[in-house]
């Protein structure tokens, strides 16, 4: 059951991202990622709110919620609690480290499959 309401979820947060890139290409257009930004964003503040008002016991609505929806929508959301929990717990070298350490980890492994992608 877990898996269906993660499921669910996750869809409705993907729609929900393709929407505002389109409308973000729609208002803005192509320069600049404003959509991409804006989910980010949007996304880290509502991960925030469900992490700080959903009790330790509603798990089904933290799964559709939390991992669904919002990791539907934007995984930078999950990225950024995770970020901001390690913080949080006097954990500031952690905390950097893991920033720094994704940041730099995805760009080289999205110009490492673009070269792949070239190749193939």
């Amino acid at each position: 059951m877990n898996t269906l309401v993660v499921f669910l979820g996750g869809g409705i947060g993907a729609v929900l991202r393709h929407g505002v890139n389109r409308l973000a290409v729609a208002w803005f257009g192509l320069g600049f990622p404003v959509g991409t930004l804006a989910v980010n964003v949007a996304g880290s503040f509502l991960m925030a709110l469900a992490a700080g008002l959903l009790p330790g016991g509603s798990q089904g609505w933290r799964l559709f919620l939390a991992t669904g929806v919002l990791g539907g929508f934007t995984t930078f959301s999950a990225f950024s609690l995770d970020a901001l929990t390690l913080w949080q717990r006097g954990q500031a070298g952690t905390a950097a480290l893991y920033v720094g350490g994704s940041v730099l980890l995805s760009l080289a492994a999205i110009a490492l499959g673009a070269a792949a992608a070239r190749l193939l």
